[in-house]
């Protein structure tokens, strides 16, 4: 009887703990703001075939580097191509690097972490010698090394920058779960037989998932900033892909005279960095405790 009673009570505390982050998110200022710059990014790239004026790939020589126009609103490339096409669609590009990277990169450094931290010894000590490897490298560079071994295509960009930012998440994962396990609700269940596993798997690492959120939703800015760089220096996509960093490169050349056809993917590249770091700034005061303490 006492188990049918706690089951509900336990979903409608869950339910209503949800509903308190919600309003938390909604009401803070930065987490708002980010959500909307995200949102209308998202919708862009969902709708881009519907908004797109142009074909983002079709070469119009004749109209090459035409300045912002009523026919052309950002202007046309060197190839004539409308530049405000290849935004929309580099858009999709954007998010489909950003969220493949952050979901292989904390599906790989995760797990590592919390076995490195529950079990420590020779198993800590070796998967933590392998993290500082990496880690000794800056992100950026360790990428273009990966990217540069590999052939120059969008899922080599994923690999190589999944493989620049998974020491983070294991970093992070392992220095919670080191805490998580001297907690009592943790002896208890070691007490009572638990295997290892089902520790993991039930008790510490749900305690993981609010930190590695807090922590992908502040590198999502960074992971497209480090894809741009390496299409700019052409390690990335490359051309015709309408990949901001590639669209940036093309338009060096011209910057002085024709400064639309790198500037507009430069504003789509701050934009979309400012929407993820404000929601990430948003979220972690939610879900921080601290932080809520301290901003009452």
């Amino acid at each position: 009887m006492n188990q049918a009673v706690a089951a509900p009570t336990t979903v409608a505390a869950q339910r209503a703990q949800r509903r308190r982050l919600i309003s938390r998110a909604l009401a803070n200022p930065l987490s708002l703001a980010g959500l909307l710059i995200i949102g209308l990014l998202l919708l862009v790239a969902l709708i881009a075939p519907w908004l797109s004026p142009y074909d983002p790939i079709q070469t119009n020589v004749p109209r090459r580097l035409e300045a912002p126009s009523g026919e052309h609103l950002f202007g046309t490339d060197q190839l004539g191509r409308d530049i405000l096409s290849r935004i929309l669609y580099g858009s999709r590009i954007s998010l489909r690097i950003a969220v493949l990277t952050a979901v292989i990169a904390t599906l790989l450094g995760a797990p590592l972490g919390l076995i490195s931290g529950y079990f420590r010894g020779r198993v800590d000590d070796l998967l933590m010698r392998l993290t500082d490897m990496f880690m000794a490298f800056p992100r950026l560079i360790l990428a273009m090394a990966i990217a540069a071994a590999l052939s120059p295509t969008l899922e080599n960009v994923i690999i190589a920058i999944s493989l620049a930012a998974w020491p983070a998440y294991a970093r992070l994962a392992r220095s919670v779960t080191l805490g998580l396990r001297e907690e009592n609700f943790v002896e208890a269940a070691r007490a009572l037989g638990a295997s290892p596993l089902r520790i993991l798997g039930r008790h510490v690492a749900p305690g993981v998932i609010s930190p590695v959120v807090i922590q992908v939703s502040l590198d999502m800015g960074g992971i497209i900033l480090t894809a741009a760089g390496l299409g700019f220096i052409g390690f990335g996509a490359q051309p015709p892909t309408p990949e901001w960093g590639v669209m940036i490169s093309e338009g060096r050349t011209y910057i002085t005279d024709q400064w639309w056809v790198s500037t507009f993917p430069g504003i789509a590249i701050s934009l979309f960095v400012m929407g993820f770091n404000l929601l990430g700034d948003g979220i972690r005061d939610i879900l921080d405790p601290r932080l809520r303490s301290v901003r009452g």
